[in-house]
């Protein structure tokens, strides 16, 4: 059997018991990492599981699936997904690859940012596509988000924006000379992520994204022990709401440790909405001001 499980999204504790058990069931567990990550270290995971892990970086799940694979129509294998099973595409097609060679498969999901991004207060159902942000280069722009925030805001729904992170990634120049020399993990901060959907809007000036206008929630280790609450090593939840421009001026240790998602909020918030929401509010006069417009 070849088990895709999901772990949640902070520590050890989050896979499920039904994961647990297959887990410990399993005769090799791999561990994807590069998608995202977890709040704890390989080490605690291996002494809750009681199983070694091996890691899975993107060129093993996308160039050694084989291996992944091997004898798993015999004996049992795993492979652990921060959040849940099918929050990538890489992992589909890790399962039908498993399905042409015959290999029964079981899915185990969790939770993801995905559904916990209501934790923000905006109602799921009113959310449209989740699109995600890399971090642009002086050569490479991508914008093709822009165009599915403008579909969202037509019908007044929110997306939920999902920050780049750099694990295990080379120089534009080690690569070139084949040097297996990898840069260190990076993270996008939520400054980052608004400076460069404005620079988009800046460019396209489509009128989607606005400044002084749009009004969005930030979030960071959701899952997490949330600010307040009796804290950790680990960081803790922080969710931040405000215009564009209001968290735009925020030093980033406002918004925690990452990792960081954004959501856009859209132009037909519920009164439920921008009541919770708006707890969360660096400017709370600005946020009420704005937020019911949108009533």
């Amino acid at each position: 059997m070849f088990y895709v499980i999901g772990l949640g999204l902070c520590d050890e504790k989050d896979i499920t018991v039904r994961g647990l058990e297959a887990v410990k069931s399993c005769s090799r567990v791999y561990l994807e990492a590069y998608t995202s990550i977890l709040m704890v270290n390989k080490d605690r995971l291996e002494a809750f599981y009681g199983k070694p892990l091996i890691l899975a970086d993107r060129d093993m799940v996308e160039l050694e699936s084989d291996e992944i694979l091997r004898n798993a129509a015999a004996e049992n294998v795993a492979f652990l997904v921060v959040g849940d099973p099918f929050g990538a595409t890489t992992h589909t097609d890790l399962l039908l690859r498993a399905r042409d060679l015959h290999i029964p498969t079981q899915i185990i999901h969790n939770a993801s940012i995905i559904n916990a991004a209501g934790c923000s207060g905006l109602q799921l159902y009113n959310f449209g596509q989740t699109v995600s942000l890399v971090f642009f280069t002086d050569a490479w722009k991508p914008d093709s988000f822009y165009d599915r925030i403008a579909e969202n805001a037509k019908f007044g729904l929110h997306t939920l924006v999902l920050l780049d992170i750099k694990v295990k990634e080379q120089s534009e120049e080690n690569l070139a000379r084949g040097r297996k020399i990898y840069e260190p993990p990076r993270y996008m901060s939520i400054p980052t992520a608004i400076n460069q959907l404005l620079e988009i809007e800046s460019i396209r000036k489509e009128g989607i994204i606005d400044g002084d206008s749009t009004l969005a929630i930030a979030l960071s280790r959701v899952g997490s022990i949330p600010e307040g609450s009796t804290n950790d090593d680990d960081g803790t939840q922080r969710i931040v709401a405000g215009t564009l421009s209001d968290l735009q001026v925020q030093p980033e240790s406002v918004f925690g440790k990452p990792l960081h998602s954004l959501i856009i909020a859209g132009k037909m918030l519920h009164e439920l909405e921008a009541i919770y929401a708006g707890a969360f509010a660096v400017n709370q006069e600005n946020w009420n001001r704005i937020a019911k417009k949108t009533l």
